[in-house]
């Protein structure tokens, strides 16, 4: 197999765990990482065994030995990110949240789909082998009808400047809450027929921690609550009429816990060991190129707009505007 030629935008903490995965994959070249600065390039590329350091964005995309894009970025700035790389013909692999808004998210698909450019969304656990364990268990009825749906995911990591700055398209929803929605989305889909929700807003307007209720077709409820104010156990409960399961970590998968209605365990079936979680995505684009397609099946791109229309009507509610999406979208 011929390696892949692997690069990166951004060297900031999420890039530098993308280094350390595809340093473990040998079908994968560390080839190219820019930053903003070549000091800062350099440092990373010295740091994880890059070919390359770029001092710029635009110097990585115009090399032409460069195969995929890691765009690790802030959200505020993945489309513009995205519009360079498509002006050079470079597949991406970009970090959730995908955009600020889905007006973006559908400008951007767009015209990666007219100019035949692969473009995916690094959102990790829908590429897991687990996301299909857990669609497959919630449709197999060993817990009988599914009626509700638990998941949270929070962390104290409001001190982290991008997350309380507006300009940033800071606030809890899009960096961490994308998670909890997505394990909702993969079990029950990404259209609820309503939603109610609520968030703790800072002095600046992001919100530190929401909670989120949505109902879908035949009354199955989810509740879903993030936070950046705040730890958890970062767990998922997926409730039936004649059971449940027990998700350990749903952001990163390590079990599923089948339990009956009298509390008795059933079955617990483990998480494949892995590198870090981030291989699957790089081998499913990897598998796009190879068979020519414009999307993952894993996280096609009308779910990618699904989930970020999903986020505006919950920011909605809470009336929380970034000053980037006031710009033309």
């Amino acid at each position: 197999m011929k390696q892949l030629n692997f690069a990166i935008l951004g060297a900031g903490s999420i890039a530098g765990t993308m280094a350390r995965t595809i340093a473990r994959m040998p079908h994968v070249h560390a080839y190219a990482i820019g930053s903003r600065t070549l000091e800062k390039a350099q440092a990373f590329a010295a740091e994880h065994g890059f070919e390359k350091a770029y001092g710029s964005y635009e110097e990585l995309v115009k090399d032409p030995k460069v195969d995929l894009v890691y765009i690790a970025t802030p959200h505020s700035h993945h489309l513009p990110c995205m519009e360079l790389c498509l002006d050079h013909k470079k597949a991406m692999l970009c970090e959730k949240a995908f955009t600020v808004n889905a007006a973006q998210a559908r400008k951007i698909l767009a015209r990666a789909e007219a100019e035949g450019v692969l473009l995916t969304e690094a959102i990790w656990p829908r590429y897991m082998p687990m996301a299909k364990t857990l669609r497959d268990f919630a449709a197999s009825g060993k817990i009988g009808k599914i009626t509700h749906v638990y998941a949270e995911l929070c962390y104290p990591v409001f001190h982290v400047q991008r997350l309380w700055d507006p300009n940033l398209a800071g606030g809890a929803l899009l960096d961490i809450g994308v998670y909890p929605l997505t394990f909702v989305a993969n079990l029950l889909g990404s259209k609820p027929v309503s939603i109610v929700s609520d968030a703790q807003l800072s002095d600046l307007g992001m919100d530190q921690q929401n909670t989120i209720l949505l109902t879908y077709e035949g009354g199955v409820k989810a509740t879903v609550h993030s936070s950046s104010i705040h730890g958890s156990p970062r767990q998922a409960v997926i409730y039936g009429t004649e059971g449940y399961g027990i998700v350990g970590n749903m952001n990163n998968y390590e079990y599923l816990e089948i339990y009956d209605k009298d509390y008795h365990l059933l079955e617990r079936i483990d998480a494949p060991a892995q590198i870090t979680g981030y291989e699957y995505e790089v081998d499913a684009c990897i598998e796009a190129l190879d068979k020519g397609w414009l999307e993952c099946p894993q996280m096609p791109h009308a779910e990618t707009i699904s989930v970020m229309e999903l986020m505006d009507r919950i920011r909605a509610q809470w009336g929380m505007v970034y000053p980037p999406e006031i710009e033309k979208v």
